[in-house]
């Protein structure tokens, strides 16, 4: 169990839940470690488990998933919140980064596709659906001015901080820049400090919002 990835699954429709505990099983990596059907279920699984990753629906009773993803990451910053919706709207989407979110999945996507979204996660990248990706990018950076990026970051912190809102894992910028994985853990820290950023999520803000993010 140590080795493989623990989540907790939440969302109100009983079916759909069970369905997918039952594609996370499979996977030898992944594990179910709790269930439940309302925002404060998710709540109170991420202080019983101390999962992983929490996967969330937006529209459940008591509290959304978007009010229970903004208490989990300001309760436990390195647990992930990949949020799984129907809503393609690009609202909920921004809406659900600046809760903390680190991953947006729709429903209609494929198994293959949810379980690379997991993975991606865990891995430090922010997933974002690629059915999506373009046009979300392209509408955010359109509608934004874009203020010059911040002169406290080196340059090679400003090339990590756009592969890293660009969706690429710590091993993945190391191997694209010939770096060791701690180097690259390094910056992340150095770029989160300087900006006085909490979570990925927030990175992918400041990147789309400066300009280092362009579709």
């Amino acid at each position: 169990m140590t080795d493989r990835i623990r989540l907790i699954v939440v969302d109100d429709h009983t079916i759909v839940r069970e369905g997918l505990i039952s594609l996370i099983e499979d996977e030898p990596d992944l594990a179910a470690v709790g269930q439940g059907g309302t925002g404060r279920d998710a709540v109170t699984l991420a202080r019983q488990h101390r999962p992983d990753i929490a996967l969330l629906d937006i529209a459940m009773p008591d509290m959304n998933g978007l009010e229970a993803t903004r208490e989990i990451a300001a309760e436990f910053p390195e647990l992930d919140v990949l949020i799984l919706t129907v809503h393609e709207e690009e609202a909920f989407f921004f809406e659900a980064l600046r809760a903390g979110a680190a991953g947006y999945a729709l429903k209609g996507s494929g198994s293959d596709e949810l379980l690379g979204a997991i993975r991606a996660v865990h891995e430090g990248g922010v997933y974002l659906p690629p059915a999506l990706a373009g046009r979300l990018v392209q509408d955010y950076v359109n509608s934004q001015a874009t203020p010059a990026p911040d002169d406290s970051l080196t340059p090679r912190e400003q090339e990590v901080a756009t592969l890293i809102a660009r969706g690429l894992t710590n091993r993945d910028i190391a191997e694209e820049r010939t770096l060791s994985i701690n180097t690259v853990k390094t910056h992340r820290r150095h770029i989160y400090r300087k900006l006085d950023l909490h979570n990925r999520a927030e990175l992918v803000d400041y990147a789309l919002r400066h300009g280092l993010l362009t579709p």
